[in-house]
């Protein structure tokens, strides 16, 4: 069992995809990683040594922000938007998208279901 950030590295995968496990290492961070360590990308972790998986974490620990860290930042960077009253900002707080999407007939994965607005005017009490 390989552990990397505190992510528990799947060892049966090629080495480019397994990196890809810890939160802020992409495909192409796993590549560069993979380089600089003389790694091939086809390899799978677990047939390696542990000199070589220890360089990755060293790599990983200095070099990149990961996990915790990475979505303590993110958070805060948007609570810095919230706060400046950017239109970014509202859009955060608002819950809608942020980067100029339709909102018209789309992003029904941000506003949530469909809901059918009625009129406004309450049912006529029935009579019994």
């Amino acid at each position: 069992m390989i552990r990397i950030a505190g992510v528990t590295i799947p060892e049966q995968k090629r080495a480019v995809i397994a990196l890809t496990a810890i939160t802020g290492v992409g495909k192409t961070t796993a590549q560069k990683i993979l380089k600089s360590v003389n790694i091939s990308e086809d390899e799978r972790l677990g047939k390696l040594e542990d000199s070589k998986i220890d360089q990755i974490r060293n790599i990983i620990e200095k070099e990149y922000i990961v996990e915790g860290d990475l979505r303590v930042e993110t958070t805060r960077n948007i609570k810095m938007l919230k706060d400046s009253g950017s239109y970014r900002g509202t859009r955060h707080a608002k819950n809608l998208p942020v980067r100029g999407q339709r909102t018209k007939t789309n992003a029904r994965t941000k506003r949530g279901r469909r809901v059918t607005v009625g009129s406004g005017r309450k049912k006529a009490a029935e009579k019994t």
